[in-house]
């Protein structure tokens, strides 16, 4: 049986998905250009990917592996909160959220794209 990569996410859930590809923000559309097509270690990428209740930056379903970039509201009291449930949720899952500001993605695309591919090639070798 197939694994069901989207955790029963609700049409509501893959209709905000489909808003957010149309808006990314310039540190995601810099961030996808780099992780689309295979690029970073061969590993397959999704961008704005519904997963149970949520709509992740991007995830890659072989890592179990969401990736999240955060802007100035990301530090607001309500949304920290809400950051930090959706990763323990999705831990029940075995799936592991890594963040990065906006601003690491600008200024240190490098060392971002080589953490997310460290995270990744650890993540597989563990069978996870």
């Amino acid at each position: 049986m197939k694994e069901d990569m989207h955790l029963n996410a609700k049409p509501s859930t893959f209709g905000h998905a489909k808003k957010l590809r149309r808006s990314m923000t310039p540190a995601e559309i810099i961030l996808w250009s780099n992780l689309r097509k295979k690029q970073l270690g061969g590993f397959k990428f999704r961008r704005q990917h519904p997963i149970s209740r949520y709509v992740l930056d991007f995830y890659c379903h072989q890592a179990k592996l969401g990736i999240e970039l955060d802007g100035a509201y990301h530090f607001e009291k309500t949304q920290k909160f809400y950051d930090e449930d959706r990763t323990e949720n999705l831990a029940l899952y075995n799936i592991e959220i890594i963040r990065f500001e906006n601003k690491e993605v600008t200024t240190g695309l490098d060392e971002v794209l080589r953490k997310i591919k460290i995270k990744c090639e650890g993540r597989v070798l563990l069978d996870l």
